[in-house]
């Protein structure tokens, strides 16, 4: 890992949030390391003669994108599960020439142990067991950049169709990421959704960008970072956490003593997958345009 100054790059202007944050003028920053691990902001270890603290910035952000995950992390914590959840110290909007930014508590890393993967499962499965009323959130929040509409739904099939799919849907159209056929295939799959979700289903809480780069091994045992919270399905979480793979048969059948998933969780697996496919085509492009599409075909 390379060591910049206090005040390299963009980095100077933490020292000044981290001062009015802790109230304390004479705090001055020592070294500042940047972390690898995140494709889209810039993210540093910052040294401090308060202790350390880890930061994520953006010049061309939403100006809301920090506060929402601040709103997340604070839900999560709130969720009270074993998992480590990062306090924030600050989350801000661009203002006074400084970007958009986020400070929180640094979780010093250390390498895996055996049981941290059923860790994850039982927490995991505390988060969603809190009882919610409606499914929504408080606030817009983002998965990576791409905005996600929190507004209550009474329904879940809903709430998927209306909060998530369809936007994702004009925005790929708008784009011209999809073609007209693909995008006629996609509204048919939508209105499809009560029957292929007719699932008992109730609000959960999910972390809602549940990929193996946001768990972390950490002194204070698995962490969850970077959420893009909802009160959702909770099979919802598991769409991302299938698809890219990193979670253990260990993790689900911890998960699944805690909180039992419906023996079918699985048939509807994809159609959460669907979600990320079509995000990460708008976002990276390549092959996962084929790949929510092979899903959509199936399901129409």
């Amino acid at each position: 890992m390379s060591t910049l100054g206090p005040r390299a790059g963009h980095a100077g202007f933490l020292e000044g949030v981290l001062q009015r944050d802790l109230d304390d003028s004479a705090l001055r920053v020592l070294e500042v390391s940047p972390i690898g691990g995140g494709c889209i902001h810039h993210a540093v270890r910052m040294r401090t003669t308060r202790g350390d603290w880890f930061a994520k910035w953006n010049d061309d952000c939403a100006p809301d994108l920090f506060l929402s995950e601040a709103e997340g992390l604070r839900a999560l914590q709130e969720a009270g599960s074993e998992l480590a959840i990062p306090e924030v110290l600050s989350a801000l909007p661009p203002g006074d020439g400084r970007p958009a930014c986020i400070v929180m508590e640094y979780l010093p890393p250390r390498a895996g142990k055996a049981g941290d993967d059923a860790a994850l499962g039982r927490g995991l499965a505390a988060i969603h067991a809190a009882p919610r009323d409606a499914f929504g959130f408080p606030v817009t929040s983002y998965c990576g950049p791409t905005v996600q509409d929190n507004r209550s739904s009474p329904s879940w099939a809903e709430f998927y169709a209306e909060r998530r799919l369809r936007p994702l849907a004009r925005r790929l159209e708008q784009e011209g990421r999809i073609g007209p056929a693909e995008g006629r295939n996609l509204d048919r799959l939508i209105e499809r959704l009560p029957s292929l979700l007719a699932h008992e289903t109730r609000p959960a809480l999910i972390h809602g960008d549940l990929w193996s780069g946001n768990v972390l091994a950490t002194t204070r045992g698995p962490a969850l970072v970077d959420p893009a919270c909802a009160w959702a399905d909770r099979e919802m979480e598991f769409g991302i956490t299938t698809l890219f793979g990193g979670f253990s048969e260990r993790f689900f059948a911890a998960y699944d003593e805690a909180l039992p998933l419906s023996s079918d969780w699985r048939e509807r697996n994809p159609l959460y997958q669907l979600y990320h496919l079509l995000n990460h085509h708008l976002i990276f492009g390549g092959h996962y345009g084929a790949s929510a599409f092979a899903i959509v075909k199936r399901h129409v």
